[in-house]
């Protein structure tokens, strides 16, 4: 991917995929353990982050910062400390993003708010949500509230494993530190799913650097900015972004299917897997999922032979 000049305080659009173009972000503890890696090295590097949406296999967002050395540092630090963290956790060894990340600068105010809205509008044009706000991985709605997607959290009157989640939530943060894969499986196995959706936007709350109102600014109102979002898809000239198939609801789908059928007790055990066990399952999947087989290979992180 073609690297552009830095242009400082100049509102970037940058975007990366996986390495081996991929899924990566299969369960909330990927998500969370990516977002507040993100979020914790961009306070480190003084990154200012207007708009970032994970989805299942790339990461878009949309950035400012006055040092070209902030900002590579901060993508260099963040990809380099997540994989190693999702290689120790899941078994796995090598890098986890393709390098280098693309990079272009949004000149005018025009072309400033078609980059945000195209960012957040990325899940709706994958058809993952009908629209943007509902998506909880592009944040969108947290600017509206700090309990979007789940019942709002009175401490004092939540169950001890979910207190106990909490502070230990707010001192990992207080420490500069993000959420470990291990920390996140620990604390949620003892709620219930009221509970685990709570914590899930504590942590998100918590962590959260996105300046929703420089980027609400832009638009003039939180409204306005909805009204935008939901009138375009935004547009992105100057990065190509390449998609297979024509929406991403199939992942989820053979999420579901694979547990469901008990081929696997936990998603990320496809990851360990023979290249016989996953064409294997690529056979079931072709049998029972309405998808491409590019996008059924990407799911399992296999390659097709070209015929």
């Amino acid at each position: 991917m073609k690297r552009r000049k830095f242009y400082q305080n100049t509102l970037t659009h940058c975007y990366q995929r996986t390495n081996d173009n991929g899924v990566l972000f299969y369960t909330y503890s990927d998500h969370l353990v990516y977002f507040t890696h993100y979020c914790t090295l961009a306070r480190k590097h003084h990154v200012k982050v207007f708009a970032m949406c994970q989805m299942p296999d790339h990461v878009h967002d949309s950035v400012m910062t006055d040092r070209k050395e902030n900002l590579e540092r901060f993508k260099c630090e963040t990809n380099t400390s997540f994989s190693r963290k999702h290689n120790e956790r899941f078994h796995r060894k090598g890098a986890v993003f393709e390098g280098p990340y693309g990079r272009t600068p949004k000149f005018e105010e025009k072309k400033a708010r078609s980059n945000l809205i195209y960012v957040v509008n990325n899940p709706v044009e994958r058809k993952l949500v009908k629209e943007a706000e509902e998506y909880r991985w592009n944040y969108l709605a947290y600017a509206g509230s700090d309990h979007p997607f789940s019942e709002k959290l009175v401490i004092r009157n939540a169950r001890w494993p979910l207190q106990k989640a909490v502070k230990e939530v707010r001192a990992q943060f207080k420490a500069g530190k993000p959420m470990s894969y291990p920390q996140l499986e620990r604390l949620f196995q003892p709620l219930d799913r009221k509970e685990r959706l709570q914590l899930t936007d504590f942590i998100i709350t918590t962590y959260n650097v996105i300046d929703y109102q420089a980027t609400i600014k832009c638009f003039g109102s939180y409204e306005k900015l909805l009204t935008a979002v939901h009138s375009t898809t935004g547009s992105e000239y100057d990065m190509k972004e390449h998609f297979v198939g024509k929406s991403d609801v199939c992942y989820n789908q053979m999420t579901n299917l694979l547990l469901r059928e008990g081929k696997l007790k936990d998603i990320h055990d496809l990851l360990a897997l023979s290249i016989d066990e996953k064409v294997e399952l690529f056979l079931f999947l072709q049998r029972s999922i309405d998808a491409p087989p590019e996008q059924i290979a990407k799911f399992l992180h296999l390659t097709l032979k070209k015929t």
